[in-house]
């Protein structure tokens, strides 16, 4: 799969942009604050219908105007898709597959796998437990549209077990019948919910491992672990228990909504103790680990996204991460970087065709140094 041209209006700082990209990588070279990330986000926008940033759509309008547009041209399974998304100051998103809209934005997650690689990928290691189960839910839902849909359901429930709990004001009720119905619902989907997680979380162990050895060019111990209180108790159970708890707190404390991922190097925890190069790289490993996983599932590569990737990054990590790079493993690739010649010598070590943009201040021109 390919992303063979981007055109985007009032995106964030760019006015206006028209882009023929090339099958290989695609550098976004310029200073900081150009708008170099805020051409990579709109790529991510195209595909999972909302910014990496985090942004709420209007906040992704320019400054003064009225709406924003992002359309992206596809080769994917031998065929040409357009996708197309547009954002009005106080109106609904448009979203479109060929010129037709979705009757649910959520069909259209999965239809263009893509992963990045960013300096948020911080927040996987210091961020809160819900960081790391988005991590899990994304990239599960993105080759099960059931699991999403369960994800979903699974999340209204507890929000609405949650208010219900409010509502009692500490007391337990006298009828007890509505919240044993939504606890059957959760038991049901929370149970499938973990069943796939374990499943993953099987799988993901052995190939971040290897990746991980692959960036550091050593064999340090690390390890992830997949934590659940499914692990200890039956989930129905687990809510008929913690019942009286949780309506004295207002709110369900058991749950796969708890669920964690435990990070650890040589035995310990890597938030702990791992340098600042140790703990990019598992990062790297675990968005790597991600691409594989998304790639065995759907039969073809997803696009790759390198925000300011090489930062933090040792000359070694960084060499051995260009080797990767540099192999059969991945096709379309995105970096942005500050540095032109740090980008010319990486790309003179990748066999691949390239392009470079200048971005400046949100203009993007093709570079004629390349």
């Amino acid at each position: 799969m390919q992303l063979t041209s981007l055109s985007i209006i009032n995106y964030r700082n760019i006015a206006t942009a028209t882009l023929e990209l090339s099958g290989g990588i695609n550098c976004f070279l310029g200073r900081n604050g150009a708008g170099k990330t805020n051409l990579l986000d709109a790529v991510y926008y195209l595909s999972f219908c909302k910014s990496f940033l985090g942004c709420q759509d209007s906040q992704n309008i320019r400054d003064g105007e009225k709406m924003m547009m992002i359309q992206g041209r596809y080769e994917r399974a031998e065929a040409e898709e357009i996708i197309y998304c547009g954002v009005k100051r106080g109106q609904k998103k448009q979203f479109r597959r060929n010129r037709k809209d979705y009757v649910k934005i959520s069909d259209h997650i999965g239809l263009l796998p893509l992963v990045i690689i960013s300096p948020a990928d911080e927040e996987l290691i210091y961020g809160s437990s819900e960081e790391r189960r988005r991590y899990i839910d994304s990239i599960i839902s993105q080759c099960d549209p059931q699991y999403l849909d369960a994800v979903v359901r699974y999340n209204n429930a507890v929000r609405q077990r949650n208010a219900l709990l409010k509502q009692f004001e500490g007391q337990m009720p006298a009828d007890r019948s509505l919240i044993e119905i939504i606890d059957l619902q959760l038991a049901d989907l929370g149970n499938r919910i973990y069943g796939a997680r374990c499943r993953f979380a099987e799988w993901l162990e052995p190939i971040f491992t290897d990746f991980y050895h692959l960036i550091s060019g050593g064999t340090e111990d690390v390890a992830i672990r997949y934590v659940s209180g499914l692990q200890r108790y039956d989930f129905a159970d687990g809510l008929r228990e913690t019942l009286a708890r949780d309506v004295a707190l207002g709110y369900t404390s058991r749950g796969i909504h708890k669920d964690e991922l435990d990070f650890t190097l040589k035995g310990l925890p890597l938030r702990k103790t791992g340098s600042q190069g140790q703990k990019k790289s598992f990062a790297i490993a675990m968005r790597l680990a991600q691409f594989r996983y998304l790639t065995q599932h759907n039969g073809f590569r997803p696009i790759l996204l390198l925000d300011d990737v090489f930062d933090k990054l040792d000359s070694d990590r960084a060499a051995n991460l260009i080797g990767l790079v540099a192999g059969d493993t991945f096709d379309q690739i995105f970096i942005t970087d500050t540095d032109r010649r740090h980008l010319l010598e990486i790309l003179a070590q990748v066999n691949k065709k390239y392009r470079i943009f200048d971005v400046d201040n949100g203009l993007v021109t093709e570079s004629q140094n390349q």
